[in-house]
């Protein structure tokens, strides 16, 4: 039987107020999970919080951090389990570095979005494992790029940072799978998202072509011949959180319309 029901278990979402976040949210309370929203603007959050589906009466929540602040960020989540809250699943989502060759690169892009991607998902499984492990029940869920698999043209930091990311969550899939917990890496191709309208709009302005053209180009490289949804990731990031999911440990999933050119 396939096991989609959620009802019992606590879900964090990071980068929930908008785009893939948001929808993962929806998804995992939709399917009786309680949701607690991580993101930095506390009035997005709490307009978020309150249009999130309630199948089963949940109450749901958020946490105002930013992950540019590491320190911050630990003290929050501390004060949030020291009250004795428990989350099953850790959808770990963030905003992409900004566009540019690597070539000219400075190293504090590399060193900003190593924090705030790398160690800011290391601080939250630190936080949220002991819970996890007590409840016999873990879905880190990371949601990263195709580029791990197929780096993309001009998003040289982001390359670099998601590459890490995704080898870090793979070491700590074998790590933990024996205490019930599973994780895994979601690849979103072209979706959606007010990143990928920012990606379009700025290489249109750099080679001086027209926003619509570019978005072709960029069409034209992916098979189903659209851009994804935000809540097509978001299915894909809610079936991995579920039970159905216990034996699925340690994978990349691209969720990208055939684009990424290997397996």
């Amino acid at each position: 039987m396939l096991q989609l029901d959620l009802t019992g278990k606590t879900a964090l979402v990071c980068g929930s107020t908008q785009g893939i976040g948001k929808a993962a949210a929806e998804l995992l309370a939709s399917m009786g999970a309680t949701v607690v929203l991580l993101a930095r603007n506390p009035d997005k959050l709490i307009q978020v919080a309150g249009s999130l589906p309630r199948p089963a009466k949940q109450e749901h929540s958020w946490i105002a951090a930013d992950f540019s602040d590491l320190r911050m960020l630990e003290l929050v989540l501390q004060s949030w389990v020291d009250v004795g809250n428990v989350a099953h699943i850790l959808v770990n989502n963030t905003g992409g570095p900004p566009a540019g060759p690597i070539n000219s690169a400075k190293t504090q892009e590399f060193t900003a979005a190593f924090n705030s991607h790398l160690l800011a998902n290391h601080i939250l499984v630190q936080k949220l494992l002991p819970g996890m492990r007590k409840a016999g029940y873990g879905r880190i869920i990371n949601v990263i790029s195709t580029s791990v698999k197929q780096p993309l043209k001009g998003l040289g930091v982001s390359n670099t940072i998601r590459a890490a990311v995704a080898n870090w969550a793979k070491t700590l899939s074998l790590e933990v799978a024996a205490d019930g917990i599973t994780v895994n890496n979601v690849l979103p191709g072209a979706t959606r998202t007010v990143r990928l309208e920012s990606i379009i709009e700025n290489k249109a302005a750099k080679t001086g072509h027209e926003v619509s053209d570019v978005a072709a180009e960029m069409l034209a490289e992916i098979p189903a011949g659209r851009f994804g949804e935000a809540h097509e990731i978001g299915s894909a990031i809610a079936f991995l959180a579920s039970p159905a999911a216990a034996y699925i440990n340690g994978i990349n999933l691209p969720v990208d319309g055939g684009r990424t050119g290997n397996l």
